[in-house]
């Protein structure tokens, strides 16, 4: 006889709740006394820079991972869709969906065998068959199959059931897992970075799906256009006075005004403090010239009078010195600046010229166009239509079926691939000065235009140290940037460049991008940075068809 399913959604008895968690990662704190309480209703943000601990709370509410300190209980069922997948998986797209929905199958399979002993007239099968239907009922069991058949479709991911994961692209294998999440219908979904390698109709059908299923959502997401479509409440990770986190209602919106209000007071008050400690230095040191020499009366005055007053001015240096010790200071961590380098140009001059550009299999054409001092460009399209193909011949990296791209001699190019290849076993440091002695040794770049990593503004002291394996995708994905960069282009190619990056990064960029003298293409699904760019000139590539180019001449 068949059993039940044992892992059951709760639906509105469901809770997620998180009490005083924290995580350490060795002498490092990266989650602090953070409380959280998910409801079936809820939709959670979880904001913050790269490294705040963002996929360690969506770990540690999982249950994948144990907290230091800190209680998570959880009542119902979870899919949780993190921000990396493994290289190798040697199942099929149709077991991946198998196992999204085995607790839907598995309650159908319930049911026909309970159907057959109560056909039997088996004694006690008409209450196993009426607590089978009540289970298939719950799970919506006969649909679940075909909301990940939607799923699949929607996200336009791979939808033939004997396909290899591990034959598909790293896009196609999110698509798939994705798709799978969502039609599997638990109590609550945890979402790391969902919006990557989706295309606009795939972010469309992500968005009416999260808005509209009747569970719990929390998300870690770097899509500002997400964000105010979906989050109504924010939990930010980023330093706070305290270095506790912060809940925001109100929406992202809510989130905004309450960060920068808190932001205003939080600078106020260390200003205040700055000038406070700074008075009690300049007494502290004001005093100790005293005793130096300033307390020394003019010749023929008694011993005993320069004993007494000299007591007097050590008593005075010895209490404002203990005032300065005893006042605290609280420094806030200031936000990183990024500091885009001047890049060079040459003016007068076409630096891209591509002519009947095709790719077979990849990449269809004619794509024609060309980019001088200043040019900007906005590759889209849907995912497969050969956005990434075009900037790797662009970039030289791959050869054309057909036409060419022709580039002034001695270019300096430099391209952000939409994956990193970083060597994961070198310190960050190691890798960028290796990078830039490479350049310089090269004569591609002269050494008195190496940018060092620090002037950068991308990665943090502590951070730069680490090995690159290390790192989180975020800081992994500055580091790229960071490399990019000390090529000190003149033409600058960006596939997808808001991936893992934080919000405030993806602002400075963007404003970065549009004013320098540098040539720019850009490729993006980031919804919030085509608004950004829309006055750019737009190229769209199509499955099977040739472009179409739109807006300013580039």
């Amino acid at each position: 006889m068949l059993t039940p399913p044992t892992h059951l959604p709760a639906r509105q008895r469901a809770q997620l709740i998180a009490t005083d968690v924290s995580v350490m990662r060795g002498a490092t704190r990266v989650l602090n006394h953070v409380n959280l309480t998910v409801t079936p209703s809820s939709r959670i943000a979880i904001i913050g820079e790269n490294g705040r601990g963002k996929s360690t709370l969506l770990q540690v509410l999982d249950g994948r991972l144990t907290p230091d300190a800190g209680i998570v209980q959880r009542i119902g069922t979870l899919g949780f869709a993190e921000q990396e997948m493994p290289a190798r998986d040697d199942r099929t797209v149709g077991q991946a969906i198998r196992e999204a929905i085995a607790d839907a199958l598995a309650a159908l399979a319930w049911l026909d065998a309970a159907a057959g002993l109560l056909a039997a007239d088996a004694p006690g099968a008409a209450e196993q068959y009426a607590s089978a239907l009540e289970l298939a009922e719950l799970l919506d069991a006969w649909d679940a199959e075909r909301r990940v058949r939607i799923a699949l479709e929607a996200l336009d991911a791979e939808t033939d059931p004997t396909r290899l994961l591990a034959d598909l692209s790293v896009g196609q294998r999110y698509r798939v897992r994705l798709a799978c999440l969502l039609g599997s219908d638990d109590d609550f979904l945890l979402l790391d970075e969902p919006t990557n390698h989706l295309d606009g109709s795939g972010l469309e059908f992500l968005t009416g799906q999260l808005r509209s299923r009747p569970g719990g959502v929390v998300l870690v997401t770097h899509d500002r256009a997400l964000l105010p479509d979906i989050a109504e409440t924010v939990l930010d990770l980023d330093p706070t006075p305290d270095d506790r986190p912060r809940l925001y209602g109100s929406g992202y919106v809510g989130y905004c005004e309450g960060r920068q209000a808190e932001r205003d007071r939080w600078e106020l008050e260390y200003e205040r403090q700055q000038t406070e400690h700074a008075r009690l230095r300049d007494d502290l040191s004001a005093a100790q010239n005293r005793l130096v020499s300033g307390w020394r009366p003019e010749k023929g005055t008694d011993k005993h009078g320069r004993a007494t007053r000299a007591g007097g001015i050590v008593q005075s240096v010895h209490r404002r010195r203990q005032e300065l010790q005893a006042h605290a200071v609280t420094v806030p961590e200031p936000p990183q600046r990024f500091r885009f380098p001047d890049l060079p140009t040459r003016t007068g001059a076409t630096l891209l010229d591509a002519e009947g550009v095709s790719v077979a299999e990849r990449l269809a054409g004619p794509v024609t166009f060309s980019l001088s001092h200043r040019g900007r460009l906005v590759v889209t399209g849907p995912n497969g239509s050969g956005k990434s193909t075009l900037l790797l011949v662009l970039a030289g990296e791959l050869a054309p079926s057909t036409g060419s791209v022709r580039r002034p001699g001695h270019l300096r190019l430099g391209f952000l691939h939409q994956e990193t290849a970083l060597p994961t076993h070198r310190r960050a440091s190691e890798a960028y000065a290796s990078h830039v002695d490479a350049l310089v040794a090269a004569g591609t770049l002269p050494a008195s235009d190496a940018v060092g990593l620090s002037q950068l503004g991308l990665l943090r002291p502590r951070e730069t140290g680490k090995p690159i394996g290390a790192l989180s995708m975020g800081q992994q994905r500055r580091l790229d940037l960071a490399l990019v960069l000390a090529t000190k282009p003149q033409v600058l190619l960006l596939d997808e460049p808001t991936n893992h990056l934080s919000i405030a990064l993806v602002d400075e960029l963007t404003e970065a991008s549009g004013g320098t003298p540098a040539a720019v293409v850009l490729s993006t699904h980031d919804r919030q940075l085509l608004r950004d760019v829309d006055d750019w000139p737009t190229m769209r590539l199509n499955l099977g068809s040739a472009r179409t180019l739109s807006g300013h001449r580039a």
